[in-house]
């Protein structure tokens, strides 16, 4: 799937499920946005003698609470609410992937950690395009092709310091079998109005 390498594309008619629970799919989204700055501290607060990747990743957290802001504001103009946080299967199951592959050292658990955040982003950036080419909502299909874009910039940030940090890692061996995973993982999914599910 183009330059993010994804196996399994997700169906279209996906987004069918979506337009029947607009508010439920916002919900979903903005706490993706949150996680995904959560996750961006998380790795800034245990790697912090990066500086580099320490200042990318703050600018990242930013852009990922600007997106929660987005999707609240979206929320709120169209009188809906937004709803708790939800838990996020898909992310669980390459939570679970992540911490069963690293060897202990800082290192792998860096390179695991970028690798689990790309493919996040990879698969949230094609689930974006799906909405953005397939939703009826013109409001939302813009939103959502903007988004992409940035989606496509955060994996790209993630991918580029694997490589960067992950001395004596195969991290491109790595990163194939995080795609072949993946694939196994997504297609339990796209049955729920939730940007993974």
């Amino acid at each position: 799937m183009g330059v993010l390498r994804l196996e399994l594309p997700t169906d279209p008619r996906w987004v069918n499920i979506v337009e029947k629970n607009i508010e439920e799919i916002l919900t979903d989204h903005a706490w993706c946005e949150q996680k995904a700055a959560t996750n961006a501290i998380t790795i800034i607060t245990n790697n912090s003698e990066h500086q580099d990747l320490v200042q990318d990743l703050l600018a990242l957290a930013k852009e990922e609470i600007d997106h929660f802001e987005q999707v609240h504001n979206i929320i709120i103009k169209r009188g809906l609410k937004l709803g708790r946080e939800r838990k996020d299967d898909y992310v669980n199951e390459l939570y679970l992937y992540m911490k069963k592959n690293g060897n202990g050292s800082r290192v792998s658990s860096l390179v695991e950690r970028l690798l689990f955040s790309a493919m996040i982003e990879a698969r949230s950036c094609e689930r974006f395009k799906v909405l953005s080419e397939n939703i009826k909502d013109e409001e939302l299909s813009v939103f959502y092709r903007d988004l992409m874009e940035s989606e496509a910039g955060h994996y790209t940030t993630f991918i580029t310091y694997a490589r960067k940090y992950g001395t004596g890692i195969d991290v491109e061996k790595r990163w194939r079998e995080w795609i072949e995973f993946e694939a196994s993982v997504i297609a339990n999914y796209g049955k729920n109005e939730t940007i993974h599910g």
